[in-house]
């Protein structure tokens, strides 16, 4: 199963040919709900299904296109989630996510799929991660406002699993007395420069090879998060902070960390303390978004919109600066970038897909930030409002 990833988005956006099936729905880790997930499912299917026939398909047909999600029919696949599942079918093509978000159930059927339920977890302020650093273990966990879930080391490519699998240290008792400073080494590292660590047990060449252990973390990260927004928490004993921060390359590392022996903290633990340093920034980010909005609405209305067709174009021609849609309504009607015109339908017609989904779509692929939101968070009257790059 594929991690949800700017690139991952764009395999979305380019891939389908025909009609595309797009489901949406809650999941559940433990407890006796996990047995009603499949029955759901299944339920979800069967309104896919109708809706393909409804577009014209073969009965035959649809049921042959859902048959690629068959292998979702297991119980032990259900025994497997995360808070939300979505799925992606069309001719030739499945992907499905288990994301840390709690979908409302939705199935969309159009020529496109539909992506807008994904948005709050590649910009805007629905998603962060936490690298978790000590020489034993490299975790890295993906959280939201509400969830946390560690990603598995087979799905980041290049990313040290320790601090033991890089280095390769000759001397065993040199080895037993790092391990012992990094557990219990008080205090942090006062500053940045080489040799700050001596007289914790660790000598010049030992901290030459953490350099060098948490430069290839950097680029495993860099390798994983190549055109990423979202804030990046560190958290780990408190003197190799710093020195992560000498060799870190990702633009959105945040100064603030979680510092202490995370070998030694659950999930949640780290999620609380992490939701605790970027909640402030979500929210900053989102007031500043909105101010910005109604000052240029009021006295530079060339700089914000709140007209649907004047924002999907913009989306289209890389514009828009910040974007905010709401999650909770659709607009059909479709756009022709040879012409840059867009048509608004009333009820959806063959060829149509959401508006507001394509706007959000490619204001995230042009490297804006959206802000996916319920319908009374937009600031406008419109479910659509922009401020423009220029």
């Amino acid at each position: 199963m594929p991690l949800l990833s700017r690139d991952e988005l764009k395999t979305l956006v380019k891939q389908p040919e025909g009609l595309c099936v797009s489901i949406f729905m809650p999941t559940h880790t433990a407890g006796p709900e996990i047995q009603q997930d499949p029955i759901r499912f299944k339920n979800l299917r069967g309104k896919a299904e109708a809706q393909l026939v409804e577009k014209g398909m073969r009965p035959a047909d649809a049921q042959e296109l859902l048959n690629s999600a068959q292998e979702l029919e297991r119980d032990e696949f259900w025994r497997h989630q995360n808070h939300g599942l979505a799925l992606f079918i069309a001719p030739n093509f499945f992907r499905y996510y288990r994301l840390p978000l709690d979908f409302d159930e939705l199935v969309v059927v159009s020529d496109q799929f539909h992506l807008k339920p994904l948005m709050p977890l590649l910009t805007g302020d629905g998603c962060f991660y936490i690298l978790a650093l000590s020489q034993k273990k490299v975790r890295l966990l993906v959280g939201t406002r509400d969830r946390i879930r560690e990603i598995q080391p087979e799905n980041v490519d290049n990313l040290p699993e320790s601090l033991m699998s890089v280095l390769r240290y000759e001397d065993t008792e040199n080895q037993t007395q790092f391990m012992s400073s990094e557990t219990y080494s008080p205090g942090g590292l006062p500053g940045s420069d080489p040799g700050t660590m001596h007289g914790r047990g660790v000598d010049e060449d030992q901290e030459n090879q953490i350099i060098r252990f948490l430069s290839q973390v950097n680029q495993g990260m860099q390798e994983f998060l190549p055109d990423e927004t979202v804030p990046l928490v560190l958290a780990g004993v408190e003197y190799l902070l710093p020195i992560y921060k000498r060799v870190n390359s990702y633009p959105h590392l945040l100064d603030e960390g979680i510092t202490g022996n995370p070998e030694l903290s659950k999930p949640e633990d780290l999620h609380t303390q992490a939701w605790a340093i970027v909640q402030p920034k979500f929210q900053q980010a989102e007031k500043d978004a909105i101010d910005r909005f109604r000052e240029f609405s009021g006295n530079n209305q060339e700089q914000a919109s709140d007209a649907l067709k004047e924002v999907v174009q913009a989306a289209y021609n890389q514009r828009i600066d910040s974007l905010f849609v709401a999650l909770d309504h659709q607009q059909w009607g479709s756009f022709d970038p040879q012409s840059n015109t867009v048509q608004l339908h009333e009820q959806h017609q063959a060829g149509d897909q959401d508006l507001l989904d394509l706007a959000a779509v490619y204001t995230v692929l042009n490297g804006g930030t959206v802000f996916a939101v319920e319908s009374e968070r937009v600031p406008a009257q419109s479910p659509i409002a922009a401020v423009f790059r220029y």
